[in-house]
Order: structure tokens, then C-alpha cells, then sequence
């Protein structure tokens, strides 16, 4: 799916369209998702596999910088913690591509940097990781 021209100013509304982004490649993954009841979970979404459930906050980024794309990853400027959360989805909209990062790979930072036109960048190997929810 081509995202490029894609602008949705609203920034609630498009984590909502992340997040549905998200659900959607998951299933097409044969992924189990499940979504908590209210907004006050410090993740977004659920993953599980044989009983067990990962929890997922999802992100997205349009922001470049240079040649790469700026995601913003913490909650009111508080970056996770592992006892909120497991994963980071961060998605870059322009470049339709999803990192499924564990939250220890974050280094409780509040923003990184995704490179997806690299092969050889810190973040590659969590680059449409989607491997690492299914364990």
C-alpha cells in the first residue's frame, strides 16, 4: 500500500488509524489481537500466541529527518517501561513498513530514528519483525 500521500493531521486520529493498521497486518499474519477496554492501559493492543499475551503500544512517524524518519516513543514525554509494556510498533507511514521492536531495544529513549532504506541500521533487525510476536 502506497502511504506516501497520506496526511491525516489529527494526531489521535492517526494512532487510531495506526493502531487499525497494526490490527490488520497482524491478522493477515495470522496474529491473535486483542484491544483493552477504555484508554487507560499504557499500551494500545495485545498480542497472543498459546495463552500467552505481549503487549503492544503502537506508534507511527511521517517525520523525516535527512533521509531517515523521527518516531516519537514515550507518553507524555515519559519514555516505557517494561513493566507497561513488550513491544514498540512504530510505523513508518511514507514508507509503509513496520518495526516491532522490544521495549528493552528502546533504551528508554523517547524518539529514535528508522532508517528503512538501510539494510544496516541500529533498528534493521526489528524491520517487519513480526517473528518476535508469535513466540
Amino acid at each position: 500500500m502506497d502511504n506516501s500521500g497520506i496526511i491525516i493531521r489529527h494526531a489521535k486520529a492517526r494512532g487510531e488509524w495506526a493502531e487499525l493498521r497494526f490490527m490488520t497486518r497482524a491478522a493477515e499474519l495470522g496474529l491473535r489481537v486483542t484491544k483493552p477496554w477504555g484508554d487507560n492501559a499504557p499500551y494500545d493492543l495485545a498480542v497472543e500466541t498459546a495463552g500467552h499475551f505481549l503487549r503492544v503500544q503502537v506508534k507511527c512517524t511521517q517525520y523525516k529527518r535527512q533521509h531517515s524518519y523521527v518516531c516519537t516513543i514515550c507518553s507524555s514525554h515519559i519514555p516505557y517501561q517494561p513493566d507497561q509494556l513488550d513491544f514498540i510498533a512504530a510505523y513508518v507511514i511514507p514508507a509503509d513498513t513496520w518495526y516491532i521492536l522490544p521495549i528493552h531495544a528502546t533504551r528508554h529513549q523517547s524518539a529514535i530514528v528508522l532508517s528503512p532504506h538501510l539494510r544496516k541500521s541500529k533498528y534493521s533487525k526489528y524491520q517487519e519483525a513480526w517473528h518476535l510476536l508469535k513466540r
